[in-house]
C-alpha cells in the first residue's frame, strides 16, 4: 500500500513538471516569434561595469486566486500610509535649489506673468495629432495612501490591469470593473502586513501580465513580492507568487523606488538601496529574473549587479516600446536626481545563461535642474515635484537603429517643472531632448509610451500631472510626434486641490502617472491612470483612454467643456481615517437617520494603528447617514455622511 502511494505522488509530480515543461516550450515559440534586436555599441567609449552575483534559484511561494471584493461598493479598510521616502544624494543641496527655485516661481505669479489662459498650445503652425480622451472613469480609490503611485498595463485582449497604492483592480475597455481589493487582501498572506510601490506590465511577446510590489515600511528586512499571470486575463486565470530579498547583499540595506521592464526572456527590476536605520542612500542595483519560468510557476533563475559604474540613483530599464519585445539583455538609463548635462546609457549584454557583462557609456545632453515645488488652487500646500530622475521609457529598434526614448520633468524656466523628453541614440551615443511647458504651471511627472503604428515613426504619448496657483491639481496627456512637434496639451481629469497632512507644507505627489500602450489596436490608443484631488481633498486615480480618431467619449480638449463619461455614473470615495490601540474584530456598517441598517460594509480583522477605510458613496441617495466603525465594545467612530446629489 505504501509503495502505491509512493508511486501515485510520483505521477503526480511528473504530471506537475511535464505541464511546466509544456508552458516552458509554448513560451519560448512565443518568444522567438515577437523578438527584436538590440545593436552593437561603439565598446571604445565604455567607461566602466558592474560586480555580478552568483546566480542563485527563486522557489515559487504560492498562487493568488482571491475572489473580488464587492464591486458596488468597493469597501476598502488599510493601515494609514503617507509614504516618506529616503532621502536621495544631495537631498540636501537638491531641496536649497528647490527653495530658490518656488520663490521665483511665487514671485512670477504676484507678477501676474505665470500662465496666460493656462494654454500649453505648441506655436508650430502643423500639429499632426490632438490628444482625445475616450473612455473614461474613476479607478482605483484612496485607501489613506499618498502618494498613489499609479501604473497601468492592458493586454492585446483588452483586460486592464491598474494598480496604486494600495489597490489592484481588473477593467474592460468599457469601463466596467471586473475585479476589485485591497493589496492585502488580493496577496492573502498573513506574513505580510503592508505594501506599496505597486508596479504592473504587459507582456506582449507572451500574452502575460506582471505585477510587483514590495512590503511596507522599508526597513532592513525588505521583501520584494513579484507576481506572474497564469493566463492573459487574470479576472478568469490566476497569479504565480514568489518572494525575493530586497537586501541582496544582507547587509540590512532597504530597497526603494523600484523601476520594471523585460527582454525576450527576462524580467529585470531595478531599485535604490539605502542603510538602515540611517537611511542613508547606499547604491543602486538590478535584479535580472528568469520571467519564462515565472509563467508556468517554475523556479526561476536570477542574479543581481552591483557597484555600478557612474554612480547611478534610479535606474530605468526599458521594454521594447511596441508589439514584441527585444534582446537578449537589456538597456537601461539614468539621469542625475541633482541635475546635470548628462545622460548614463547601461547595457547587460546578455541573458543570465549567456555570461552577460555590464558596460556603461556617458551620453552628453542640454542642462537640466530641479524644479520648484508646485502650488494648488485653493490652499497654501505645495506638491513635491521631488527631483529629475528618469521615470519611464521605451526602447524601438528601426532600421539598424536603437533608440531609447525617456521621459522625466526638469525646471522648464522660472523655476516652474516642465516635461523633458529625450532620444537616445544608441548606434551613436547621442541624445535629442526637448522640453514642454508653461511658465508659472508644473508640470510634473510624466510617463511616456509609443503612438505609432511601426518603429519608422517617433511619435509619442505623454502622460503627466499639472498644477498651479490658478489650476487645480490636473491630470492632462500631450503628443510628440515624430519631427519632435509637441500638440496641445488636452485635459483628462481634475476636481479640487489636496490637503497636507499635519504640519507639512507639501504634499506627495506621483510618484509616476501611469500609461501603456494597446499594442494590436488597429490604430494607436493608450491607457493612462493619474491622480487627481477628491471632494474629501484626498487623491484619487482616475483611467482613460487617449486616441486621436474615432469614438469618443469625451469630444473636447479643454477642462471647461462638458463631460460624458461612460459606461457607468460618476463615483467617488468616501474616507475616514481612525485609530486602533491593539488588533481587534471590527464591524463597518451605514445606518440611516431611524438607525435602520443601509449596508454592511465590512465585517473582519484591522490592525493595531492608523487605519483609512473608504468606499464608493455614489451608491447611497440623497440624505443623512452615519457610518459606524464598531467592535463588541467600543464604538470608534459615528462619521455623519450628507449625500446632496
Amino acid at each position: 500500500m505504501k509503495n502505491l502511494l509512493q508511486t501515485n505522488k510520483n505521477k503526480k509530480q511528473m504530471k506537475k513538471h511535464l505541464l511546466i515543461l509544456m508552458v516552458l516550450f509554448a513560451f519560448i515559440g512565443l518568444s522567438v516569434k515577437a523578438q527584436n534586436p538590440k545593436v552593437n555599441l561603439d565598446q571604445s567609449k565604455r567607461l566602466g561595469g558592474a560586480t555580478k552575483s552568483t546566480i542563485s534559484t527563486l522557489q515559487l511561494k504560492g498562487e493568488i486566486h482571491t475572489p473580488t471584493s464587492d464591486l458596488k461598493w468597493k469597501p476598502t479598510l488599510t493601515k494609514r500610509c503617507i509614504s516618506s521616502e529616503p532621502q536621495e544624494p544631495q537631498a540636501e543641496l537638491i531641496e536649497k535649489i528647490k527653495a530658490e527655485k518656488l520663490k521665483l516661481v511665487l514671485n512670477g505669479q504676484s507678477n501676474k506673468n505665470n500662465n496666460s489662459g493656462n494654454s500649453d498650445k505648441s506655436d508650430k503652425s502643423i500639429e499632426t495629432v490632438t490628444p482625445i480622451v475616450g473612455v473614461n472613469y474613476l479607478g482605483n480609490l484612496n485607501t489613506g495612501y499618498s502618494p498613489l503611485d499609479n501604473s497601468i498595463a492592458i493586454s492585446n485582449g483588452g483586460i486592464i490591469v491598474s494598480v496604486s497604492n494600495d489597490v489592484i483592480e481588473y477593467d474592460d475597455m468599457t469601463g466596467t470593473n471586473l475585479y476589485y481589493n485591497p493589496m492585502l487582501t488580493f496577496i492573502n498572506d498573513a506574513s505580510i502586513t503592508g505594501v506599496c510601490d505597486p508596479v504592473v506590465i504587459y507582456d506582449p511577446g507572451s500574452d502575460r501580465f506582471i505585477f510587483f510590489c514590495q512590503v511596507c515600511p522599508l526597513g532592513s528586512n525588505s521583501q520584494l513580492l513579484i507576481f506572474f499571470s497564469q493566463t492573459n486575463n487574470p479576472n478568469t486565470g490566476g497569479w504565480w507568487y514568489y518572494t525575493l530579498t530586497g537586501d541582496p547583499m544582507s547587509v540590512g540595506d532597504a530597497f526603494d523606488y523600484p523601476k520594471v521592464a523585460i527582454s525576450n526572456d527576462e524580467l529585470f527590476i531595478t531599485g535604490n538601496l539605502f542603510g538602515e536605520p540611517s537611511g542613508t542612500y547606499d547604491q543602486s542595483v538590478i535584479y535580472q529574473i528568469d520571467k519564462v519560468a515565472g509563467y508556468a510557476g517554475g523556479a526561476l533563475n536570477w542574479q543581481y549587479w552591483s557597484g555600478i559604474s557612474g554612480s547611478p540613483f534610479t535606474m530605468l530599464p526599458v521594454s521594447y516600446g511596441q508589439n514584441g519585445t527585444y534582446g537578449p539583455g537589456i538597456y537601461l538609463v539614468s539621469t542625475d536626481a541633482g541635475g546635470a548635462s548628462t545622460i548614463n546609457l547601461y547595457e547587460i549584454t546578455n541573458n543570465i545563461s549567456g555570461s552577460p557583462v555590464l558596460n556603461y557609456y556617458s551620453v552628453a545632453t542640454t542642462t537640466y535642474s530641479p524644479a520648484a515645488d508646485a502650488p494648488q488652487l485653493g490652499t497654501s500646500c505645495l506638491l513635491n515635484t521631488g527631483d529629475c530622475r528618469t521615470l519611464s521609457g521605451f526602447y524601438l529598434y528601426n532600421a539598424g537603429i536603437g533608440t531609447v526614448h525617456f521621459v522625466f520633468h526638469s525646471d522648464y524656466g522660472g523655476g516652474t517643472s516642465g516635461i523633458n523628453y529625450n532620444r537616445l541614440n544608441i548606434n551613436t551615443l547621442t541624445n535629442q531632448s526637448s522640453t514642454f511647458g508653461l511658465a508659472g504651471v508644473a508640470y510634473s511627472y510624466p510617463s511616456v509610451v509609443s503612438y505609432a503604428s511601426t518603429p519608422a515613426d517617433a511619435s509619442v504619448m505623454i502622460g503627466f500631472g499639472r498644477s498651479s496657483s490658478s489650476l487645480y491639481p490636473e491630470i492632462r496627456v500631450v503628443n510628440c510626434d515624430n519631427s519632435m512637434t509637441w500638440s496641445g496639451s488636452t485635459y483628462v481629469k481634475s476636481n479640487t486641490y489636496v490637503n497636507c497632512f499635519g504640519a507639512s507644507a507639501s504634499q506627495r505627489w506621483g510618484d509616476y502617472t501611469g500609461t501603456s500602450r494597446k499594442h494590436n489596436s488597429s490604430t494607436p490608443s493608450i491607457w493612462m491612470n493619474g491622480m487627481f484631488g477628491n471632494s474629501s481633498n484626498v487623491w484619487d486615480t482616475w483611467v482613460a483612454e487617449i486616441h486621436n480618431s474615432g469614438t469618443v467619449g469625451i469630444n473636447e480638449v479643454s477642462k471647461d467643456n462638458l463631460l460624458k463619461v461612460f459606461p457607468n455614473p460618476i463615483a467617488e470615495s468616501f474616507n475616514v481615517n481612525f485609530t486602533l490601540y491593539e488588533n481587534t474584530n471590527l464591524n463597518i456598517s451605514i445606518v440611516d437617520m431611524t438607525g435602520k441598517l443601509v449596508k454592511e460594509l465590512y465585517n473582519g480583522k484591522a490592525l493595531e494603528g492608523d487605519n483609512n477605510f473608504s468606499f464608493n458613496k455614489s451608491n447611497l441617495s440623497n440624505g443623512t447617514y452615519f457610518l459606524l466603525i464598531k467592535n463588541d465594545k467600543t464604538i470608534f467612530k459615528n462619521e455623519k455622511i450628507i449625500i446632496t446629489n
